[in-house]
């Protein structure tokens, strides 16, 4: 039972490891969309002939000006599908993560009972505990990840029809990431690791 404990502790590092590289895409990913808002926001402007003054003069400076903008923002819209693709891949690697653990348990010699899943022992966390924690944390990542998904297509919905209320909302929806409780997972991290504390 301790050796599978052990087993499981490694499996958490691992996941550890892709909580850091979240951390990192989230940070891209809020970049990203301030990038897309402000152009957004912009576009609105550009749009107006009366913002040119006297630069209505110049033959073809709206449309270029408009061109340039709309490139922009197809280009930052191409590098946030590209980072949600890889908050996918880490929502895919905490699953496997999940379906491995449940292969352990399910693959010892000894098949544990529902009893010896619950039994702790000493300051190692239960079976049962490791279990539950690595469902929890794929199924909280991977939430998040269907809720970033949406507000990407949402901004690029909106890319037509701007609104800036509604872009502060998309934006809070990812600073927020209302999915992932920081306390609860510590929380599970604390407990799988308790012995190293």
């Amino acid at each position: 039972m301790e050796a599978m404990v052990k087993k499981f502790q490694s499996k958490f590092r691992k996941v550890r490891e892709e909580m850091n590289k979240w951390e990192e895409l989230q940070s891209r990913l809020l970049s990203q969309f301030r990038n897309a808002s402000h152009i957004v926001d912009r576009l609105q402007v550009l749009q107006n002939s009366n913002n040119y003054g006297i630069l209505n003069c110049v033959s073809g400076m709206k449309d270029a000006l408009l061109a340039k903008q709309i490139e922009s923002l197809e280009n930052i819209l191409v590098s946030m599908r590209r980072t949600l693709e890889e908050f996918h891949c880490i929502v895919l690697s905490l699953e496997k993560i999940h379906r491995d653990g449940r292969q352990l348990v399910k693959g010892s010699s000894s098949q544990p009972t529902m009893k010896q899943l619950q039994q702790r022992v000493g300051i190692k966390p239960r079976l049962i505990d490791c279990l539950d924690g690595l469902l929890f944390l794929h199924e909280m990542h991977n939430a998040e990840y269907l809720l970033k998904s949406s507000v990407v297509s949402a901004l690029s919905a909106m890319a037509l029809k701007p609104s800036a209320s509604d872009l502060g909302a998309l934006q809070q929806l990812l600073v927020d990431q209302p999915n992932l409780p920081t306390e609860e997972v510590q929380f599970i991290f604390d407990i799988i690791f308790a012995e190293e504390l």
